[in-house]
C-alpha cells in the first residue's frame, strides 16, 4: 500500500479549502527542497537548485484541490443544502457518502425514497432538490456540527489491487504525488514544484505562480479522463488505462508548443516510455493559464488516465502514474 497516495487522496481539499492537502505536501517535500513558501492565494512553491552551470528554471505544477461541495444553508429539519464546487455529474450523487467540515462529519447525499416519488422516477433531480443528511432532525442540532460555508467531500477509501488503484481525487493528487517524487532526485535545472489552489473552479491559482516564478519551461502533471469503459459505438475509446502517460496536444484552453512536444516525443521514444495522446481535445488544465503568462511559457501537460474522474470512485493504473513521473524526469534533464 502506498501510504502517501492514500493520505493525499483521502484528504479533504475542495477548491478554496486545500489546507489539509497542503499540510501533507509540506511534511513530505520540506526535507527534499532548498526553499518553501506559500503565496497569498495559498499556492505552495518548493524550490530545488539544479546542478548545471547553465541551468534553466523549470516549473512542474499540479493542483491540490478536488471537486466537492459547499454548505449554503441548513433547513429547519436539519438537512444541509449545498452547492457544487467544480464540475460534478449530478447523476452520481444520490446516496453517496460524504464527509462534512473540518471535523469530517459523516453524512449522505439524500433524496426522497423511490416509493414517494409518484411519477418522478424518470426525472433527474436538480442539485437544489438534494440535501446532505448527517442524522439530525432539527436545525439547532445540525448547527452543533456544521456551519454554512463548510465544505464536504466524497467519503472514499484508497485501495490497491496489483497495478490497479481505486480512490477519489486522482485529479489531481496524482500530480501532487508526482512532484514530490521528482524532488527526491537531483536535476541539472532549477526545479520549482508548484502546488496550485482552485483549479477546478477556473484555473485560478496557476497564473500567479507562473508570474512569480517566471519559468523558462513548465510541465503540468494531471489526472485525465480515461475512455476505456462501456460507451456508445461513435464515442472515443482513448486514452486508456495501462497504455501509458497521456500527453496533451491541445484542449479548450491550451495548444502545446511544437518544439517542446517534439522533445517530449523523442524523450519518450529514447527511454521506451509508453505514451499516448489525449483525445478528444476537451477539458482544460492549469496549462491554459501558464502558457500565456509572462509573454508566453513553453508548456506541456502529462496526465494519468483515470476512469470516472470527478466522481466518488476513480480507477487508474500504477504503471501509468510511474510512467508520468519517469517522462517528466527524463524531459526535465533533456531540456537545453
Amino acid at each position: 500500500m502506498n501510504t502517501l497516495l492514500k493520505r493525499l487522496t483521502e484528504a479533504s481539499g475542495v477548491s478554496g479549502c486545500e489546507e489539509s492537502v497542503r499540510d501533507i505536501i509540506i511534511e513530505e517535500i520540506k526535507p527534499l527542497c532548498d526553499t518553501l513558501k506559500i503565496d497569498k492565494m495559498g499556492n505552495l512553491i518548493a524550490f530545488k537548485r539544479g546542478s548545471s552551470e547553465k541551468r534553466k528554471k523549470v516549473m512542474v505544477g499540479a493542483h491540490m484541490d478536488e471537486v466537492g461541495f459547499m454548505i449554503k444553508s441548513i433547513d429547519d429539519n436539519g438537512a444541509l443544502k449545498f452547492m457544487t464546487a467544480g464540475s460534478i455529474d449530478r447523476r452520481v450523487l444520490i446516496g453517496k457518502r460524504v464527509l462534512v467540515g473540518k471535523e469530517r462529519i459523516p453524512g449522505a447525499i439524500a433524496y426522497k425514497a423511490v416509493h414517494n416519488q409518484r411519477g418522478e422516477y424518470e426525472t433527474l433531480p436538480k442539485v437544489e432538490q438534494l440535501s446532505i443528511d448527517i442524522g439530525c432532525s432539527e436545525k439547532k442540532e445540525a448547527e452543533k456540527f456544521v456551519s454554512v460555508g463548510d465544505y464536504a467531500v466524497f467519503a472514499t477509501n484508497y485501495e490497491e489491487r496489483g497495478d490497479i488503484l481505486k480512490g477519489k481525487a486522482f485529479d489531481d493528487r496524482f500530480g501532487c504525488y508526482a512532484i514530490i517524487e521528482l524532488f527526491k532526485t537531483k536535476h541539472k535545472h532549477d526545479l520549482y514544484g508548484a502546488f496550485f489552489v482552485q483549479e477546478e473552479v477556473g484555473l485560478r491559482g496557476s497564473a500567479p505562480s507562473a508570474v512569480s516564478i517566471e519559468p523558462d519551461y513548465a510541465i503540468v502533471l494531471e489526472g485525465t479522463s480515461a475512455a476505456d469503459m462501456p460507451h456508445e459505438k461513435d464515442e472515443a475509446d482513448f486514452p486508456q488505462m495501462q497504455k501509458g502517460v497521456v500527453v496533451t496536444i491541445s484542449d479548450r484552453t491550451f495548444f502545446a508548443n511544437r518544439d517542446f512536444l517534439s522533445l517530449v516525443k523523442k524523450t519518450a521514444k529514447d527511454n521506451k516510455i509508453k505514451m499516448q495522446f489525449k483525445q478528444p481535445q476537451i477539458g482544460g488544465t492549469d496549462a491554459g493559464m501558464i502558457h500565456v503568462a509572462n509573454g508566453g511559457i513553453q508548456t506541456m501537460v502529462f496526465a494519468v488516465p483515470s476512469r470516472y474522474i470527478h466522481s466518488p470512485v476513480c480507477f487508474a493504473s500504477k504503471s501509468d502514474l510511474n510512467g508520468m513521473i519517469e517522462l517528466a524526469k527524463k524531459t526535465i534533464n533533456s531540456l537545453k
